[in-house]
């Protein structure tokens, strides 16, 4: 598809589901200047974007996007579920204020933001999310931060799968099981974090020895390298040349050998804040 300058292309998972190859990242931008960031990233050809309820900026998001040229139908707004919403009702109704939020008519995408596994309510949660899907509140649900573990449990229990799950992924942590399993089942992989938010990935002397090749810029090898591999990085930036750059990533043209060399950064302990999702508990 074309957006803006640029033709991105998209990816389709077995549920049906179709989202282009680059996302933008809206945490942290809230507010007047939230709108702002967010218009001019839709002007330079971003059509998936990013929010949460905890993010405390669905209505940003959804301010831009009414106030946008850009076709409404064009634009994919995602939003997700806090760990304290994971009952039934409640689930439902923070989907509910979630839309009224954005004052859209419909959200695009909804996900599970962690599966916080202690609790056991996420199978609960994701029935929540089914039904709002059925009564039309969004078009198509999903999750973040799953374990193949928790997506086999879901459709144990209700017979189906998220259509993406979005997972941290950056070269300190690849994640190849997850992106093999996703591919696997038809499920999407959306990329949080993709540029190793607080690393010093972009400094890495493997990712600037490529980008001199390339002659791009060390965050281009990076996506370049989500692209390569299938999965969907959701960058951030307030910052209009980062945003251009972020969304102008289909041509790095990466080998693969320099794709394998990338992936091979990643370290055991590669998470950039630590958080486990077997373990981790997000309300």
């Amino acid at each position: 598809m074309r957006q803006g300058d640029s033709i991105i292309p998209s990816l389709t998972s077995k549920s049906g589901l179709t989202l282009p190859g680059v996302g933008f990242g809206t945490y942290q931008l809230n507010g007047a200047g939230g709108v702002v960031a967010i218009a001019e990233a839709l002007g330079h050809g971003y059509r998936l974007l990013d929010s949460a309820f905890r993010y405390e900026n669905e209505g940003a998001v959804g301010r831009a996007v009414r106030d946008s040229p850009v076709d409404r139908a064009e634009v994919i707004v995602t939003s997700k579920l806090p760990g304290s919403r994971h009952r039934f009702e409640q689930a439902l109704d923070t989907v509910t204020e979630s839309l009224y939020r954005t004052g859209l008519e419909y959200l695009d995408l909804y996900l599970i933001h962690w599966p916080n596994p202690r609790e056991g309510l996420f199978v609960e949660a994701w029935r929540a999310l089914i039904e709002a899907r059925d009564r039309g509140i969004v078009r198509a649900v999903g999750v973040c931060n799953f374990l193949p573990e928790h997506l086999t449990l879901l459709e144990e229990e209700t017979g189906e799968l998220p259509a993406v799950n979005q997972i941290e992924m950056h070269p300190y942590f690849p994640q190849a099981q997850a992106l093999a399993f996703h591919r696997e089942k038809g499920m999407l992989t959306e990329a949080w974090s993709p540029l190793g938010r607080g690393t010093d990935l972009l400094d890495n002397p493997v990712i600037a020895e490529i980008a001199r090749v390339h002659g791009v810029s060390p965050a281009k090898v990076v996506l370049g390298w989500h692209v390569a591999r299938g999965s969907i990085p959701l960058p951030k930036s307030s910052t209009p040349v980062r945003q251009r750059e972020n969304v102008e990533i289909f041509g790095v043209g990466l080998t693969n050998a320099e794709v394998d060399r990338i992936t091979a950064l990643g370290r055991p302990d590669g998470r950039v804040a630590g958080q486990d999702p077997a373990v981790y508990e997000e309300f």
